[in-house]
């Protein structure tokens, strides 16, 4: 019934025992990416935990299940008339960003529309929030042969926001 608060709610707690663990664990320093589910799973940490998740990249988020396949969302959230699609739809809390946030689509992607990320572009740009925006023009979902620039705008993403290093170019 609920897309994401329950599983980023334990993620933070283990983040937070596993510091206890392990003294070099830096909790001032958690980042978070995800694909699809986990672009809408990264998303909603930044807008939901704010103090917690400092940097997050978010791909190809399917942020709102109404605009995505139904037999998807309806799995997990349940029939739209039984379920708060509303509660869970990740523009309505972009607001709430306060770290650093990466947010990239396939212009092609035919699994979930580009107009999902571009609810949280627009929510996060009317809230003044500051992001990042990497389009793949003939991308679909998985971006294809993009995937080797996403992976190194990830790490240079971690690197400078999380280490505060400037990564080394290309």
């Amino acid at each position: 019934g609920n897309m994401a608060e329950k599983t980023l709610a334990e993620q933070v707690s283990g983040v937070r025992q596993l510091a206890q663990q392990y003294s070099f664990l830096d909790t001032n320093k958690v980042g978070i990416w995800g694909h699809s589910g986990g672009g809408f799973a990264t998303a909603c940490a930044m807008f939901k935990y704010p103090d917690f998740f400092k940097v997050g990249i978010s791909e190809s988020g399917n942020h709102d299940n109404r605009n995505y396949e139904d037999d998807w969302g309806e799995r997990y959230i349940g029939l739209l008339q039984n379920a708060d699609y509303e509660a869970q739809a990740n523009q309505n809390y972009a607001k709430n960003l306060k770290g650093k946030l990466m947010l990239a689509h396939g212009m092609m992607d035919n699994n979930v529309p580009l107009s999902n990320t571009m609810l949280v572009a627009d929510a996060l740009i009317k809230a003044n929030k500051t992001i990042d925006l990497v389009l793949f023009p003939h991308a679909g979902h998985g971006f294809g042969m993009d995937s080797y620039y996403m992976m190194r705008r990830r790490w240079d993403y971690f690197v400078k926001y999380l280490l505060d290093k400037e990564p080394p170019v290309n």
